[in-house]
């Protein structure tokens, strides 16, 4: 399953196949496609990530979100929407802040490569089975 992010990209959840020498492991890992205005990356290098067809993606959840903050949708759905904006426009203006996703990871830019590092904790919460292959693979 993924989320759509209007503006800046998709997060999902894709299964991945590991062939060790002892056994194959089949792991859930996190992975961020961005999808933002190519006008706003200039110079910054950033990896090309393919979600699989297969792979459900939903719009994101305004209404869900306010109500885990009490906040009407349509004034969470701007604050996304202007906060998305600003990092755009940032970005263009060849400013490189991080982006930080509470619970999921940190989009940042460093030495002019703009990439999604996930938190531990959020890849551990994904695949609980094989939590050490997951990591490393992400």
């Amino acid at each position: 399953q993924g989320v759509l992010v209007p503006g800046l990209g998709t997060f999902a959840v894709v299964p991945e196949q590991i062939n060790s020498t002892e056994e194959v492991y089949v792991v859930r890992r996190p992975v961020f496609q961005l999808d933002m205005d190519m006008s706003c990356l200039q110079e910054l290098v950033f990896p090309t990530v393919m979600i699989p067809g297969d792979i459900m993606i939903m719009p994101l959840d305004y209404w869900w979100l306010s109500q885990t903050n009490s906040l009407p949708p349509d004034l969470v759905r701007g604050c996304v929407e202007e906060t998305i904006l600003l990092y755009s426009f940032q970005l263009r203006d060849r400013q490189h802040p991080a982006f930080a996703f509470e619970n999921i990871g940190i989009l940042s830019c460093q030495d002019n490569v703009l990439c999604m590092q996930f938190h531990c904790s959020c890849i551990a919460g994904l695949e609980s089975q094989d939590t050490w292959v997951a990591l490393l693979l992400t």
